[in-house]
């Protein structure tokens, strides 16, 4: 009897460590998801700085600068449910007004120009990776969530279900030839 009353208490015990590192483990990868989150979210900031300097420094011509600020100021202004989308238009606004290779050496070619374009170049290559990062912390959080275990013993506690950053990130050929 008393042997049996060892064995179930070191199996409950087991079991109890198991989850306990499983919560742990969740609980880093929420931890992630929010560090990731907030250098996206700087990033994407940057961007739209970037950009929204650029098209109010005189260097561009008229449309393109109302297209890029418009497109800029609208980003860092979405709100959260609409910053996707404002991003995505963000990023179409960049490769519209850099598609050609003779943009990008206008602007190179005017006093601070050249820093400014090594700027928006490696605002504009930097986003793709954080959202890499954080959309694979996402994806590691989600798929430990979706074990039995987590859900029956409800490891996750009261922690929103991750959700990846969905974007067109596409950087403008001009800019990404320059960055290689």
């Amino acid at each position: 009897m008393t042997a049996t009353l060892i064995w179930a208490l070191v199996v409950l015990v087991a079991i109890g460590l198991y989850l306990s590192w499983t919560a742990g483990r969740l609980d880093r990868l929420h931890a992630r998801i929010d560090a990731a989150r907030a250098a996206l979210d700087a990033q994407l900031l940057r961007r739209a700085s970037v950009a929204q300097e650029l098209a109010t420094s005189g260097v561009l011509d008229p449309a393109a600068s109302i297209v890029l600020y418009e497109a800029a100021h609208a980003a860092r202004q979405a709100e959260e449910d609409q910053r996707e989308v404002a991003e995505s238009e963000l990023s179409q606004a960049l490769r519209a007004v850099f598609a050609d290779v003779q943009q990008v050496e206008v602007v190179r070619a005017v006093p601070g120009g050249e820093t400014a374009a090594r700027e928006l170049t490696e605002a504009v290559r930097r986003v793709p990776m954080a959202r890499r990062f954080h959309n694979d912390a996402v994806g590691a959080a989600r798929r430990l969530r979706e074990h039995r275990k987590v859900r029956w013993f409800r490891l996750a506690g009261h922690a929103p279900f991750p959700m990846a950053f969905e974007m067109d990130d596409e950087p403008p050929a001009a800019l990404a030839d320059r960055a290689a």
